[in-house]
Formats: C-alpha cells, sequence, structure tokens
C-alpha cells in the first residue's frame, strides 16, 4: 500500500510503499477512501523536516537540554547516535480520515466489515486504529464530508472548555480551517461570533457563516472588540492561530471582559504577562487535541470507555457531534474545500505547502470494485492484501542461520539491527504491526523483506531462527508460536509474564527440541566474563550486590502495566537475577523483595530483592527509580573469599586484594553491557549449531524468580523458587 510519509532527515515529504497493517486486538482495519491535509499542523511538521539541523535545534530548545542531559550521562558518541536515529526515523502524516471497515480485531462488537466510518487514520491507503478513535458516518454524509470530523472535534474541544452561553460574545483569533469550523460550531450554539485574521479570503468566508471578521492587520482588534460589546469586552476567546509571537495572548487578555474565558487550541507564544491577567481575573486553559481521552492508554488503546454519566463528551463522543453537525446541516466543510487531489498527485499538495490560500486540500484514494473485504481478526477474508513488501536492491544470500526480526521498535533500532549487522547475520524479513517502521529498518540493513506477516515468515522453510523484540506481552506467545513453526527463538527480556505461559514455553521447547535464547545480555559484558574469569568456574559463596539507577518513567507508560509490560521488575530487573546467576554459578532456591511505598503490595520500581542460591551465596539487587541522572545508572559489587569487584556501568572493573592492598584497574572500556557478543555468538551458533548461550534451565530459573519477587511482595513473605 501507499504512505505518505516526512523524511526529517532529508526533508523530503514521501509516498512510501508499505505493508498493509496487522490489525490486532481492540482494534479496526480500515480502507481509506479520503483523508484531510490538514496545513497548519502538517506545514509545521514538513517545514521541520526541511529544517537544517541548527535550525531544527532552534525550533526545539527543549530537546536540545536534554541532548546535553543525555551527553553528560551516555557520553557524546551515543547520544548524537541516538539523536540521528531519531532523525532517521520518518514521521508518519496525517489525521483525518475516512473510509470502510474491512476487519476488525478480538473484542471489537461496535464494528462490523462494510461500515462507513472516520477515524485518526494517516494518510495512507490503509489504517489500523484503536476502536475508540473510530466512529460511524451517519447516512447522509459522503467520505470527503467526513473527512473532516477529527480535525473538527479539534475546534468543538475547545468551544466545549469555554463553555460558551446562548447571546455571548466569542472571538476566534486565527481563521484556517480549525478558526473556520470553530466559527460555525459557535454560531450553532447561539453566540455572536468575531473573527480575526490577516487573510482577507480568509475573512470573506468567515462573513459568509454570519461571522463578523475583522482585518487585525488594519483594525485595532482590541479597541474593536471594546466598541463591539460597548466597553464589556468578549466573554470568551478561543485561539486558533499559529504563530511564535506573544502579540496573539495579549490581545487575547485585554479584549476580554472581566472574568473572561480564554482557550488556546493554536500554537502560539506564551509569555504572558501577569497584569493582564490578574486585573480581570481571566481563565485560560490549552485545549487538548479531540477530548477526554486523548493520550490515555485506557481509553485509546484498551478501549475502556469513560462512563457516558460522568464524561459527557470523550473524544469519540466529540466526533460522533461533529458528524451530526454535517449531517444536519449546522456545519458546512464542503464549502472549506480549495482542492481535491488523487493520492499519487500529493506533491500538488506538500510540494509548496503554505504557498497558496488553500483552506482544507482532500486526498482521494483509490477504491477497488467488486472485492469481497469481509474479515474479522486479524485478516480480510478474499482479499489480496499486500502483507510482506519486497526491498528493491537488497541483498540476500540465503545459507544457514536465516533470521527474521520480529518487532521494530527503539531498541531494536539502536542495538538489535546494529549488532546483528556488525555480526553478519542474514536476515530474510523484518516484522512489524504497522509496516512503516520495519520498511524503514529494512531498507537501512538491506533486509529483502518487509511485513506484517508473521505466520507467512513462520512457514518459510528458509527460516530458521526468529528474534523476537516486540512489547513484553506478546513474547510469550510468538515464543510458543515460532517454537512449533520449527525455529530457533531469541526474545527479548522478559521470556514470559505469568507461571503458565513459562509453562508451556517449557513444553514447546521438550517437544519441539528448538532452543530458547533470552536477551540477558549483561553477562555477555568483557566486564562480567572477566568477574566470572576471577572467581572461577565453581566458586564458593559469595556475596553480590547490584544497584540500578533505573529512572523514572511515568507511571502512565505501557512498561508499568502488569498486563502489556509485566512491571519493571519482571521486565527488567531479570537482567541482574541472571548476571548474579552467571557470577555465583549457581541457581536461586529463595527469593524475597521489600518494596518502598504506603501500599507495598502494589508493582513498583523501587524495591529491594534478596536471592539465595544453592550454592549458598547470596544476592541483593537493588532497584530503584528515585535516584538523580547523573549518577551512574549499574553497579555491581562482589564480596568473595577476602576479594572484592566493583563494577561501576559497564565501563570500568576495579579489584581489591588482587595482587595489591589497595584498589587497582581491573579493565576499562568503553560502555559494553554485552549486546555486540551476544548477538555475534547468536549469529554463529545458528549458523553452526552447538549448545544454547545460555542454558535453558538458568533461563527458566531467573524468570520464576522474578515471578518469586512479586509473590513476595504481595504476601509478605519469603518465596521458594
Amino acid at each position: 500500500m501507499k504512505q505518505i510519509i516526512q523524511d526529517l532527515k532529508s526533508g523530503d515529504t514521501i509516498l512510501e510503499e508499505v505493508p498493509v497493517p496487522r490489525v490486532g486486538s481492540g482494534k479496526v482495519l480500515i480502507k481509506t477512501h479520503r483523508t484531510l491535509v490538514s496545513l497548519g499542523t502538517e506545514k509545521m511538521l514538513v517545514s521541520f523536516g526541511q529544517a537544517n539541523l541548527l535550525d531544527k535545534a532552534r525550533q526545539q530548545p527543549e530537546r536540545v537540554k536534554e541532548v546535553i542531559n543525555k551527553m553528560k550521562t551516555d557520553g557524546i558518541q551515543p547520544t548524537l547516535e541516538a539523536v540521528f536515529r531519531k532523525l532517521g526515523t520518518p514521521l508518519p502524516l496525517g489525521y483525518s480520515q475516512a473510509g470502510e471497515v474491512l476487519a476488525v480485531g478480538k473484542g471489537v462488537t461496535e464494528f462490523s466489515p462494510g461500515d462507513r466510518v472516520v477515524s485518526n487514520g494517516n494518510h495512507a491507503e490503509y489504517v489500523v486504529v484503536p476502536k475508540n478513535l473510530v466512529a460511524k458516518i451517519p447516512e447522509g454524509v459522503s467520505y470527503e464530508e467526513a473527512s473532516f470530523t477529527v480535525v473538527g472535534a479539534i475546534g468543538l474541544q475547545g468551544i466545549r472548555l469555554v463553555q460558551p452561553t446562548l447571546g455571548e460574545t466569542v472571538a476566534v483569533i486565527g481563521l484556517g480551517l480549525i478558526g473556520l469550523i470553530t466559527c460555525q460550531l459557535l454560531k450553532a450554539n447561539g453566540c455572536k461570533v468575531v473573527g480575526f485574521d490577516l487573510d482577507e479570503d480568509k475573512l470573506k468566508r468567515a462573513e459568509s457563516y454570519g461571522v463578523t471578521a475583522v482585518n487585525s492587520g488594519t483594525q485595532n482588534p482590541v479597541r474593536f472588540m471594546e466598541e463591539f460589546t460597548g466597553q464589556v469586552g468578549a466573554d470568551a476567546v478561543i485561539i486558533t492561530a499559529s504563530t511564535k509571537s506573544n502579540e496573539v495572548i495579549k490581545q487575547a487578555a485585554n479584549m476580554s471582559r472581566k472574568r473572561g474565558r480564554i482557550v488556546l487550541v493554536g500554537v502560539i507564544g506564551l509569555d504572558i504577562d501577569r497584569a493582564d491577567f490578574y486585573e480581570k481575573e481571566l481563565s485560560f486553559q490549552v485545549s487538548c487535541s479531540y477530548g477526554p481521552g486523548r493520550y490515555d492508554e485506557e481509553y485509546e488503546q484498551r478501549g475502556n470507555d469513560y462512563p457516558l454519566a460522568y464524561v459527557r463528551w470523550t473524544e469519540k463522543r466529540n466526533f460522533e457531534a461533529v458528524l451530526e453537525a454535517i449531517r444536519n446541516g449546522s456545519l458546512d466543510v464542503k464549502s472549506l474545500i480549495t482542492e481535491r487531489v488523487k493520492l499519487e498527485d500529493y506533491l500538488e499538495i506538500y510540494g509548496d505547502m503554505g504557498a497558496g490560500n488553500s483552506i482544507a486540500s482532500i486526498l482521494e484514494y483509490p477504491v477497488e470494485e467488486g472485492v469481497n473485504h469481509k474479515g474479522r481478526e486479524g485478516g480480510t477474508k478474499g482479499t489480496a492484501l499486500g502483507r510482506t513488501i519486497t526491498i528493491p536492491k537488497a541483498e540476500f544470500n540465503g545459507g544457514t542461520g536465516i533470521m527474521a526480526i520480529v518487532g521494530a521498535g527503539n531498541f531494536t533500532q539502536a542495538m538489535i539491527l546494529p549488532a546483528l549487522d556488525k555480526a553478519g547475520a542474514s536476515m530474510k524479513y523484518i516484522v512489524s504491526s504497522g509496516g512503516l517502521s520495519s520498511t524503514t529498518l529494512a531498507k537501512k540493513y538491506s533486509v529483502p523483506n518487509s511485513t506484517t506477516d508473521l505466520d507467512a515468515v513462520l512457514s518459510d522453510e528458509e527460516v530458521d531462527g526468529v528474534v523476537i523484540t516486540t512489547q513484553h506481552n506478546l513474547h510469550a506467545g510468538m515464543t510458543i508460536k515460532a517454537l512449533k513453526a520449527g525455529k530457533q527463538v531469541f526474545v527479548e527480556k522478559p521470556l514470559a509474564l505469568k507461571s503458565d505461559e513459562l509453562d508451556e514455553i517449557i513444553s514447546a521447547v521438550e517437544e519441539t527440541g528448538n532452543t530458547v535464547t533470552v536477551g540477558f545480555n549483561r553477562r555477555f559484558s568483557p566486564h562480567a566474563e572477566k568477574m566470572r574469569a576471577l572467581v572461577g568456574e565453581r566458586p564458593g559463596p559469595m556475596n553480590v550486590i547490584a544497584t540500578m539507577n533505573a529512572g523514572h518513567i511515568p507511571p502512565e507508560v505501557w512498561v508499568h502495566d502488569l498486563e502489556s509490560g509485566g512491571g519493571r521488575i519482571v521486565g527488567e530487573a531479570c537482567h541482574y537475577v541472571d548476571l548474579i546467576t552467571y557470577l555465583t554459578g549457581s541457581k536461586v532456591v529463595e527469593v524475597s523483595m521489600q518494596a518502598m511505598g504506603t501500599d507495598p503490595k502494589e508493582n513498583t520500581d523501587n524495591a529491594s530483592i534478596h536471592l539465595k542460591y544453592e550454592n549458598g551465596s547470596l544476592g541483593v539487587i537493588n532497584y530503584f527509580a528515585n535516584g538523580n541522572k547523573s549518577y551512574s545508572k549499574e553497579r555491581v559489587e562482589v564480596f568473595y573469599q577476602g576479594n572484592n569487584l566493583i563494577l561501576d556501568n559497564f565501563r570500568r572493573l576495579d579489584g581489591y586484594g588482587y595482587g595489591k592492598g589497595f584498589g587497582s584497574k581491573l579493565l576499562k572500556t568503553k560502555q559494553d553491557k554485552g549486546h555486540h557478543k551476544q548477538f555475534e555468538l547468536l549469529t554463529q551458533r545458528w549458523k553452526e549449531g552447538g549448545e544454547p548461550l545460555i542454558p535453558f534451565d538458568e533461563i527458566v530459573n531467573t524468570t520464576r524468580a522474578t515471578f518469586a519477587a512479586i509473590e513476595s511482595l504481595k504476601q509478605n513473605k519469603t518465596m521458594k523458587v
């Protein structure tokens, strides 16, 4: 399928060929008929992409500060690599789409194949969207009109926050697309509307909707509003303009009546003069996109709606309200259309964006006739959707140890693919759910196929092994599926989130004889290998303290969720259980965990885990998220037979008692957590055969130990493993 993307590095706007996305649980697959180009928002993205590196930095000064801080903690080279990697990730454009439902995922009951719907999908021939960001198009509303819905909801949410009443005077500053829609909806609310802009064409359009239109370049907006309201001032001001100037917010305050309301929908300078707001006791609020539910994982991604009795207007219900306004004629969107362009001619819009007087540009998509698009839960029956594409000029010579990479997220981009590429791995596929990220990476690393079809990959007899790097809750199911398909498996930690999942994996390994390796890379670090060499293959009892200055992650991020991420103990502290297992040469037999907080039964990222090993060794893992970023992220200390080993951030290893009375530097490198060695060995084993990189019984023991840690926290007692 075709999708419009913005290349942030080159500045080009591209019509990219990508696989059709995979519909997952709680989501809807839609064939696009029309999308609306939001000239304001998209012009900003395109302009940012076209700017040079210095101008990009000037446009985002807060990001520059983040980069400087990262350099202090991670070093210059890793930071620059992260910056350029981010710039190398293309942005999908568009967020106001209308089309036909082709298939629905598990748990979706309110939509069926064939339904006409709107969504916040991108400019792409096919989109997959969570069900709470999809709404049905009523009879009498065309796809073209419906494509205005999401942009309209942005304006509507600003109005909801202003809470206008019949007869009030409301000013709208900025008469672009959202401003003109806002004006119409305010008129439908029975308000007297005054619109301000510099563009005469936009002012004339506003007048045609019964708006009092004022050219703020030739008239003083504040004085006009004073005269218009008999020296009272506007009851409310909605700002839909886009400018870096602080003048707009000052004008909005000065034209408001005492105790007036100001809502910002657009993007402006916000250097606010306190006196302007203090003297009139004004209220100011920033509107968040389409309405309640926006950016809430529970609402958007998991499909949990807010009760209507308590949250009357969610973003989805705002979509439905806009559609009804279009249907009943109180919102005229046809008159806003300034051009209609076929998808393949997209550069007619993006080639010289903003140069003309366009208000709303419509992209028209090719629609196949006479094709059966019916389907549910992950597939469309009767259609030949292109879920796999071939990358031109990609080199692939076959052979043994051929890999498929499943997952194309940040860690895959930053670490896994560079390491596999350096190791000379033979990669035939990169799989992602959306198709764009896998295509970008496949092109970069000359992998011949980008796909959203995992089943097709697993049925390819050429593929020997699968590298799974997806969200944590998908690891176990994909591992079992790959094992049963006859593949070797490498899966990023954690292996599983639940005991029954782990039991199924053990059964699959026993049944198939295929290997499973988990990404416990720390044991492959040269520092860890040096420590193991110093204590010996079969050491006696030792004490190991591993401290992780993990850093704060906001509670709404998926890694904290026990269903999708498993929490940070299961999802990340497992690294240190494995590392201590490697250093002690033994397995965990008992676990206890205590956590900070008033409710210790809650999953936490501030905890101490105590481990007892078969050989009598003791391990302590301090996993903390409340430290300072400038302090070392990882520190490991070993106390053993009168000696000490101190590993600092996988950069420096010091020893005490090794030939000298004082501490001595045993090894110093740039930070090396073992990723490259791990993938070098994995590539070699899958090509040539041999024992698993990590004994499977140790992987199982480590996984069970993390489960036991959580159970210990819940029951407040030591757990046997």
